[in-house]
């Protein structure tokens, strides 16, 4: 059996010596470490109490994604009062007023120190259609998902943006209708829509450069009325476009054209 070496009485109080120092560096370390904690998290609280990390005037905020809406009209959707301690704002319901005043369909708002400002970034609800009311007054917007925003929600429009050529008259916030398939299906057409009357729901009126074009109700069929009507774009040639009343396409395969009556007029089919 091996013996145990034996250690003299100098080696042992060495090595206590230095168990001792390295456990006196472990706690000096720990407490400046400590300190400087304390000292960081004192002095980031001194800092942001500082006065001047506030929001004096609405000119510090920042808009950014914004096109048909100024940023002096995102700016005022804001419930601030001024000056308003950064730290006070709470971006979250920020956001949720402006998306619940603004034809926005997302808005983040983002803090900064250096310097002391907001920055609201937004994703604006594009309009695809003006609203008309059934006595031709200008209501609003719409939008491809058929969301409805009143025409004061764009008070600060920028002059370059251009407006909607395509009119919807008589057009309801919850219409009897799938209105994004319905919107999809014109914007793709072959032809360009000026005005979409649908006041009367089982007859909807699409008027187009050659005249009024009745429809019947919404359904399915649209995508081939739309296409029936390209086919007529040389209709004008071979009728006069002042006799026309309006075409029949309520059966995309057997187009009627209805003609101003007289005595002596009769609905035509075109061939």
């Amino acid at each position: 059996m091996t013996g145990i070496a034996s250690v003299s009485p100098a080696d042992l109080k060495t090595r206590r010596q230095e168990l001792k120092r390295r456990r006196q560096l472990r706690l000096l370390q720990t407490t400046w470490r400590s300190l400087l904690a304390t000292g960081m998290a004192w002095g980031l609280f001194w800092i942001l109490t500082q006065p001047n990390w506030v929001i004096r005037d609405p000119q510090q905020i920042d808009v950014e994604g914004n096109e048909m809406l100024s940023p002096q009209t995102v700016r005022s959707l804001l419930s601030l009062s001024y000056p308003q301690s950064l730290w006070q704002l709470e971006p979250q319901i920020l956001s949720q007023q402006i998306t619940a005043t603004a034809p926005i369909s997302e808005a983040r708002v983002i803090r900064s120190l250096l310097p002391p400002r907001l920055t609201i970034e937004v994703e604006e609800r594009q309009p695809v259609a003006i609203a008309i009311s059934p006595n031709q007054q200008t209501l609003g917007f719409i939008d491809e998902q058929g969301i409805f925003m009143a025409k004061e929600s764009y008070i600060g429009l920028t002059e370059s943006q251009e407006l909607p050529k395509l009119k919807v008259i008589g057009f309801q916030t919850d219409p009897p209708f799938n209105w994004p398939a319905l919107y999809q299906t014109l914007a793709a057409a072959p032809i360009e829509a000026i005005t979409l009357d649908v006041r009367d729901p089982q007859n909807l009126i699409l008027k187009v450069d050659i005249g009024d074009i009745h429809l019947g109700p919404y359904s399915t069929q649209l995508p081939e009325q739309l296409d029936a009507l390209a086919r007529l774009h040389e209709l004008p040639d071979r009728v006069e476009a002042d006799s026309i009343n309006y075409i029949d396409l309520t059966n995309p395969t057997s187009p009627t054209v209805q003609l101003h009556q007289t005595s002596e007029q009769q609905p035509t089919k075109t061939p």
